[in-house]
């Protein structure tokens, strides 16, 4: 929880109840499913909450903006941006019902009321959606196809509406194709700790 107020000082108190709520609930649901691995729940904080989180610093996100997490696995990175983006609406996916059963659990025991999740596959998925956001789930090649037709032509925000895709090491020959308009953050920029050294924020306007 250190990690998260260092780099993040302005939350409110109920953003840090949150915060601090999601390792006990985590916790008592990787007792039964293994949501997380055991040894990584020991850098919770850092591997997961943190890590999600630099798409905050990328995409301040505006009140009423509809943000679509595909992919969603244990609930990142949409459940640690919906805590910090209360005004903005989360859609939380994936095709795994026994996931989105733990999301759907620490979606309503967290408080967010601007979160749902829902067990469906993103081609399957009715609506528009001003941003985007997964956690690595394939290459950017194949997951473009999936969402492209999702986009809001609704402009709310700083950034044109698009893709922000979190991944790591050498992505050179995956954003070749989109080299034209995909720009990248160094995670390492805003977070000093060695496991952000190769990991990037990717986003591509759509």
């Amino acid at each position: 929880m250190d990690k998260i107020i260092k780099y993040f000082p302005s939350l409110t108190d109920r953003q840090k109840q949150q915060f601090e709520a999601m390792y006990p609930l985590y916790e008592e649901w990787n007792a039964q499913i293994n949501v997380i691995s055991r040894k990584d729940m020991e850098h919770f904080y850092e591997h997961h909450v943190l890590h999600s989180l630099a798409i905050a610093k990328v995409m301040p996100f505006a009140p009423m903006s509809e943000i679509l997490d595909v992919g969603t696995g244990g609930g990142f990175p949409g459940v640690p941006l919906a805590i910090m983006f209360p005004d903005a609406r989360f859609t939380l996916i994936d095709s795994i019902g026994k996931k989105i059963k733990v999301v759907s659990d620490v979606i309503d025991r967290l408080g967010l009321t601007n979160t749902k999740a829902q067990q469906i596959r993103a081609e399957q998925l009715d609506g528009e959606f001003d941003f985007v956001v997964s956690r690595a789930v394939t290459t950017l090649g194949e997951f473009v196809p999936w969402v492209k037709k999702k986009i809001s032509k609704t402009q709310y925000n700083t950034l044109r509406n698009g893709i922000l895709y979190l991944k790591g090491g050498d992505l050179t020959n995956e954003l070749f194709p989109f080299r034209h308009k995909v720009k990248t953050w160094d995670i390492s920029e805003w977070f000093e700790e060695e496991f952000f050294e190769t990991k990037k924020v990717i986003y591509l306007p759509l």
